[in-house]
């Protein structure tokens, strides 16, 4: 890579490195992209009882710190959303900046997802307007979101993950990290009263979506572009 590239995707900030993981001149792939879900979306069923769709190449970041009253605030500001404190909890908003995310995963770490225009930006305000000690990691390429929904969905989710997910336990917006199919790879959020939201390990990817037609096979699987 000459010079002049590598400028146009680093940023230097008080002497921290932030790397563009999206140059305009590469086309990214999604962990699914072999299943070509935007086909069988076209071409599948559009009645079933449980919906996947795949929310590729978002910009997903896992922000460490322990922040204290000044270092939440200047967050805050940077994100346009507050950190979530209570355990298993999630924020979002929608604004100027695109949809923003922030899931909960321990007392000092969170998982933030945004549009994948938006991760480098908000990197570079990271290193410009919060202060303090904290980790910042870009894990965009290792993961994806799966939103599944569906009058099935919940007994699609009973053969695949221990938790409990009744809405008396499991309301909206709650968020938590545990096995799935096996696997130790998933974040599950609720989104709604029938709807909730995977995040994935791009390793996993494949063996999951494979596990998702078999699930789901005596309800009805409808993909969704």
């Amino acid at each position: 890579m000459s010079d002049a590239m590598l400028n146009e995707q680093v940023e230097a900030t008080k002497g921290k490195m932030v790397m563009n993981q999206i140059p305009a001149d590469i086309v990214g792939e999604s962990p699914l992209h072999h299943a070509d879900l935007e086909t069988l979306a076209s071409r599948g069923q559009d009645q079933g009882g449980v919906h996947l769709k795949e929310k590729s190449l978002q910009g997903l970041l896992i922000l460490r710190a322990k922040p204290d009253e000044a270092q939440m605030a200047e967050i805050e500001s940077v994100l346009g959303v507050a950190l979530p404190t209570t355990p298993l909890t999630s924020v979002e908003m929608a604004g100027g900046k695109g949809d923003v995310s922030v899931r909960w995963v321990s007392p000092d770490e969170w998982f933030i997802v945004v549009p994948a225009t938006v991760a480098f930006q908000l990197e570079s305000d990271f290193q410009t307007s919060v202060s303090g000690h904290y980790s910042l990691v870009n894990v965009s390429s290792g993961y994806t979101i799966l939103q599944l929904s569906g009058d099935n969905v919940v007994d699609v989710l009973k053969k695949s993950t221990p938790i409990d997910v009744h809405p008396s336990v499991f309301p909206v917006g709650k968020v938590v990290s545990s096995v799935f199919a096996k696997s130790g790879a998933m974040m599950l959020r609720r989104i709604g009263d029938n709807a909730f939201e995977l995040i994935i390990r791009r390793s996993f990817a494949d063996y999951i979506w494979l596990w998702l037609q078999d699930a789901s096979m005596e309800y009805g699987l409808v993909i969704e572009a």
